[in-house]
């Protein structure tokens, strides 16, 4: 008999957040797992850690392929896309430059997915690598859909945080400089006056290392998990990466200058503007800080020590 589904410490915690609906996931997902693997033929085996959203664990196909087993928690939790856009983005997608779908239960929330190797965020590569593999993931995945009523897209995302990063530092007791925050919702007005429909593409909106894992049956190539999706212009997707590697821009000699020389390789790799990953990237960096600095989490005030530092740079 297998043994109990053991939900990881951090998904739990977030799903006691959600009240009464995460307390009855919680009950519910060793059922929910069990009937999954009945009705799809699958041999679930070990929880894998890491993830915050979701029980995930190793499994095995009837016909002996390795897989992947997501079951998420309900939507409703600031920070985390709503599991229908990300399944619709994923189908979407179809295995292109994504992990590939193998079978999804919308109403129990899950997803068999292949399996996939290790992330970048644990290979120990130097961040110069870790930007080259990201920009060629990404670019290799950004293609232009139709209309999509699901996505959101990339003006109403700079547009959403213009709004919500001043509520945030009024509520946080105005944890970094205003003019910190004048500069973020510049950045914002700027994206989100520049969005075109008609060049905007695909975007994963999450890729930080962790979210980029090898892709085994390919040699030195990479696929993307937990995507965030949203249909606009690519240098929003490059920044997000650029709100990762704090404590390399804290331990540098000049953060500001490692930062700008980080955002031009981006920006050269994919052959995108570095004024526009700039402005993501800055915005991103400061309503991220906000976001854990309301979650308790210390590492909010280190993303914001850095952004007060380039608030004056340019890329």
């Amino acid at each position: 008999m297998r043994a109990p589904v053991v939900v990881p410490e951090r998904v739990h915690h977030k799903a006691v957040a959600l009240g009464a609906a995460g307390d009855r996931w919680l009950a519910d997902v060793g059922q929910i797992v069990a009937d999954l693997e009945r009705e799809w033929n699958i041999e679930v085996g070990n929880t894998i850690e890491g993830g915050s959203g979701a029980f995930v664990a190793r499994a095995v196909t009837g016909d002996g392929q390795p897989a992947v087993l997501k079951v998420s928690i309900p939507d409703g939790l600031e920070g985390h896309s709503p599991f229908a856009e990300e399944l619709h983005m994923l189908e979407l997608a179809d295995g292109r430059g994504y992990v590939r779908l193998l079978r999804s239960d919308i109403d129990r929330r899950a997803m068999l997915q292949e399996q996939l190797g290790r992330s970048l965020a644990v290979l120990d590569l130097p961040v110069e690598a870790q930007i080259d593999i990201i920009a060629a993931t990404l670019a290799s995945a950004w293609w232009r859909p139709p209309p999509d009523p699901v996505l959101r897209t990339g003006r109403a995302q700079a547009a959403s945080l213009r709004r919500s990063i001043r509520l945030d530092w009024a509520r946080l007791g105005r944890p970094c400089a205003e003019r910190t925050l004048e500069r973020a919702e510049q950045c914002a007005s700027a994206r989100e006056s520049a969005f075109d429909a008609a060049t905007a593409v695909l975007i994963h909106g999450d890729a930080h290392p962790a979210n980029v894992l090898e892709d085994p049956n390919t040699r030195g190539h990479f696929k993307l998990i937990d995507p965030d999706g949203m249909i606009s212009e690519p240098a929003h997707d490059l920044a997000i990466p650029l709100r990762d590697w704090t404590t390399e821009l804290l331990a540098a000699p000049d953060p500001v200058a490692l930062g700008r020389n980080w955002c031009a390789r981006l920006g050269h790799d994919a052959g995108v503007d570095v004024e526009a990953i700039w402005e993501w990237a800055f915005v991103e960096r400061v309503s991220t800080g906000l976001f854990l600095l309301r979650l308790g989490e210390p590492l909010g005030a280190r993303l914001l020590e850095i952004a007060e530092l380039w608030t004056d740079a340019a890329p």
